[in-house]
């Protein structure tokens, strides 16, 4: 028997969907295995059965031949089944050694918890010091600290999603080393991300889910990307069609930017110059944690700034808050979807209405006309294919990739001068992602300028026209993304800031 666990006809329903439906495949020993779905698919739900946080209405689980059901999730990782969660949940104010020591069990005296991180951390080149503060650490390290604290607990398997959506290159050569170390030590790995060149080159099977159920499976490696891609959402769909750079005029100039930081583990925003034109988009990487939520938020007007410092069509706009710079024709877009970028129990139809009540006209003498304000929405829904009952269904009920989904064309539907972006993809299925990027692409076409802030290089690379780098809160000069190699844009993303440089 090579089979590490077994399910059979998993399912489990909500009001008004079916989550799984006799959901059924292995997943075997030493064996890394990537679940794949566009968003909506059902794989948060089939891993939080697996974790004991959800129990199944029907079907079986196994776990070394012997009946596995989870009650929670401690239950879950006595058996041998870990997970390091697409978002940290890590204490920035507290070492490494105590955020390990609260996510276990029986952690022991904390010298020796710290001793035992060293061991774990230099088996498996994971490169961590056990006194070292959370806040002061990179993405990459902190999302060491999470695996870390898996593997003191000794876990069969390992459940991983989207592990790589905040790490350099370099890093996720790091994590795969590390992945495949693990396997080579006989444990398993569940392995959930939407970069399906990355599960190309790592995993050794796949399943596909697609509306709840297993529609097909393959071995990675044997298999296109776009092959995968189309399993997912059963249908071909089109490569976003790049444009010519525009040639056009001025639209958001930039000079000499620098804000403090807003919170003690904050960026401070250090002499960040760029000059956006008509019918260009503009890519800036960096790794998380680097000045991302910064500049947007000084973009966007969250956060003021000389009024000089930043101009819009030549009309000083650093003193003005979001809504006087939407009125003027800039729209944002930030990075953290559920209670940022959209109020959590507001229904679609509100907040449609939080950001498009300007450029929309959905507001008359001080009240909202909510019939417009409802077509609105719905029009989102259509244009970007939102999978959702209705635009009354509250923002909180969407799935992350759907909510992504409304949220980006939200913002693009209302025909901004200059858009600002931060992870316009993140966590969207491929298709999705697709059609995002595409919709990026033709508002640049139209004329608009548009910044696009991403931790994924290949978003960047395949839709930008001129590509920058933010490392502790500066921005590297922009270099065209045409020709770029993986090496410069890894050197430019850990701050070579001085390498040489295209004037353009």
């Amino acid at each position: 028997m090579t089979a590490l666990l077994n399910l059979h006809g998993l399912t489990k329903a909500y009001p008004g969907v079916i989550a799984n439906d006799d959901v059924s495949f292995d997943i075997d020993k030493a064996e890394i295995h990537a679940l794949l779905g566009e968003n909506g698919a059902g794989k948060s739900t089939l891993v939080k059965m697996i974790y004991g946080l959800v129990k199944p209405d029907a079907g079986t689980m196994t776990l070394n031949g012997k009946p596995f059901a989870p009650h929670e999730p401690r239950a879950a990782r006595a058996a041998g089944i870990a997970m390091v969660f697409q978002h940290f949940s890590l204490f920035d104010a507290l070492t490494v050694a105590e955020n390990v020591a609260l996510g276990m069990e029986d952690a022991g005296p904390l010298r020796d918890l710290s001793n035992r991180i060293e061991e774990v951390s230099n088996r498996y080149g994971l490169p961590l010091s056990p006194a070292s503060r959370v806040g002061d650490l990179s993405a990459g390290e902190r999302q060491r600290v999470e695996i870390i604290r898996c593997l003191l607990q000794d876990p069969q398997l390992l459940i991983m999603d989207e592990p790589t959506s905040v790490l350099t290159p370099q890093e996720v050569e790091i994590l795969f080393e590390t992945l495949r170390a693990l396997k080579e030590d006989g444990r398993s790995i569940l392995y959930i991300s939407h970069k399906l060149e990355e599960i190309r080159a790592l995993c050794d099977a796949a399943t596909i889910l697609r509306h709840g159920q297993v529609v097909g499976s393959c071995i990675p490696r044997d298999t296109t990307a776009r092959a995968m891609a189309e399993m997912m959402v059963g249908a071909a769909f089109e490569t976003p069609e790049t444009r010519p750079q525009g040639s056009g005029e001025v639209l958001l100039d930039i000079q000499s930017l620098s804000l403090p930081a807003t919170s003690q583990f904050g960026t401070p925003l250090r002499d960040v110059s760029l000059t956006l034109h008509a019918g260009e988009i503009i890519g800036i990487g960096g790794v998380a944690g680097n000045g991302q939520d910064e500049l947007l938020a000084a973009l966007s007007g969250e956060t003021r700034s000389d009024a000089a410092a930043i101009t819009l069509d030549g009309q000083p706009i650093g003193r003005l808050g979001p809504t006087g710079r939407r009125a003027l024709g800039l729209s944002a877009a930030p990075e953290e979807r559920l209670g940022h970028a959209a109020a959590p129990d507001m229904s679609l139809t509100e907040n449609a209405a939080l950001t498009g009540h300007v450029r929309e006209k959905l507001a008359r003498r001080g009240f909202i006309d909510w019939r417009r304000a409802r077509d609105f929405a719905e029009r989102v829904i259509t244009a970007f294919d939102v999978r959702t009952p209705g635009a009354s269904s509250a923002a909180r009920s969407l799935s992350g990739g759907n909510l992504q989904k409304f949220v980006i064309g939200r913002e693009v539907l209302q025909r901004p001068r200059v858009l600002v972006v931060n992870q316009p993809t993140w966590g969207v299925d491929a298709a999705a992602a697709a059609a995002i990027r595409q919709a990026l692409i033709d508002l640049a076409a139209d004329g608009a300028g548009v910044i696009v802030i991403s931790q994924d290089l290949d978003e960047l690379m395949e839709i930008s026209h001129r590509f920058g780098a933010l490392n502790g809160g500066r921005l590297s000069p922009l270099r065209p993304a045409a020709g770029l190699t993986l090496e410069e844009v890894g050197l430019m993303l850990g701050g070579a800031h001085d390498m040489e440089v295209a004037h353009v």
